[in-house]
């Protein structure tokens, strides 16, 4: 297989279509859009990425893209929501929704979103892999992958069990290279090992390395004063081999020129580029956090059934980098089902079950007054 099996030149910038622009009331803003849209492609980039779940995104790219220019210009990739999907018809159904959100007769890329083992094997119940051989003998999409937030294991796993998956989109930053628990590099080299071509998602980690307001930002803009913060993070990760594209959430020009001249006259980072690297994240790992593990005895003992450790993260992050920038889709999805950390009761069943004798209850409290 290997990089040229997909065969679409996409230029190695790809546009995530997540994080748009919008109006004083929230609405989309589609005459920036529509601008980003276009400097996008006269830039000779292609690969425009979106999402079933991602509220009001496909119809945004029928509108600011599919209506306005000549399919050859442009490839799609959208994902199947595989935590929705429990019956085989529920696969047909998210898929004809799609594609009319789209308005387009055939996806480049299709995904089962968010793939882990064991939504895998969900799937395999299913019969989704045959599914989507199906749409591609039809000529309704021409590749398909998923995108995954498991290990490396894991993702040995199913690529063992399922060769045929073209592609894979990953995590990979230069923040979770070496982290024990995304482990980006340890699912590079697994991909790389299967010969497997991948997206990369959160490049500048949701934008949280971009740097304003950061202890990174001091690092980098003295060792190089010419060039933003975001950029590092870019050239980190569109240096890899055998990408497809990196994704990035753009919602304004000054983002898409940034990243755009950091793809056109990419170069891979030096040793001296990458020690500096280094220090940038050893200083983020210095910032005190929250022990929390991920062990889930908070949530098994939580009368309101909050997602403590999905929480915890997310403050872990507020104040690693000083911001709350790509925060929203996050918090959304931990506070599903009205289980915002304000309806916290203090009852601190959760503090008593705690190996790491957190004070859950306090932080509760304080990610309330930061996040809500």
């Amino acid at each position: 297989m290997g990089e040229k099996y997909l065969g679409e030149n996409t230029g190695k910038l790809g546009f995530g279509f997540m994080r748009l622009p919008e109006k004083q009331d929230g609405s989309l803003d589609y005459a920036p859009m529509m601008e980003m849209v276009d400097a996008f492609l006269d830039d000779g980039f292609t690969y425009f990425d979106t999402a079933y779940i991602y509220n009001g995104s496909e119809e945004a790219l029928r509108e600011a893209l599919v209506r306005r220019h000549p399919r050859e210009r442009f490839t799609i990739a959208t994902k199947m929501p595989t935590f929705m999907v429990n019956r085989p018809e529920d696969m047909r159904e998210t898929f004809e929704t799609s594609m009319r959100r789209l308005g387009v007769d055939y996806l480049d890329y299709y995904l089962f979103h968010g793939l882990s083992l064991s939504q895998c094997e969900k799937l395999e119940g299913l019969g989704a892999w045959e599914f989507a051989r199906a749409l591609k003998e039809a000529g309704r999409i021409r590749h398909y992958g998923f995108s995954f937030h498991d290990t490396p294991e894991n993702l040995d796993a199913i690529l063992t069990r399922h060769p045929d998956a073209e592609f894979v989109q990953l995590q990979i930053n230069y923040l979770d290279w070496e982290d024990e628990k995304v482990r980006s590099r340890d699912l590079y080299e697994t991909a790389r090992r299967h010969d497997k071509p991948f997206v990369i998602m959160e490049p500048v980690k949701g934008g949280l390395l971009a740097g304003a307001g950061s202890q990174a930002e001091e690092i980098l803009r003295s060792a190089n004063p010419d060039v933003s913060e975001a950029s590092w993070a870019v050239r980190f990760a569109a240096s890899l081999d055998g990408l497809i594209a990196m994704l990035s959430g753009m919602n304004t020009m000054e983002q898409l020129r940034d990243n755009a001249a950091t793809i056109k006259s990419l170069k891979p980072l030096s040793a001296g580029e990458l020690e500096t690297l280094r220090e940038v994240v050893k200083v983020i790992n210095s910032v005190p956090r929250i022990p929390c593990t991920g062990c889930r005895y908070c949530v098994d003992n939580c009368p309101q059934k909050l997602n403590i450790p999905f929480l915890m993260h997310i403050y872990n992050d507020f104040l690693a980098y000083r911001q709350k920038v790509g925060s929203g889709m996050p918090f959304m999805e931990a506070t599903a089902d009205g289980r915002f950390p304000s309806t916290c009761i203090g009852c601190r069943n959760c503090e008593e079950h705690c190996p790491q004798h957190i004070n859950i209850s306090e932080i509760m409290t304080k990610i309330a007054a930061e996040f809500e």
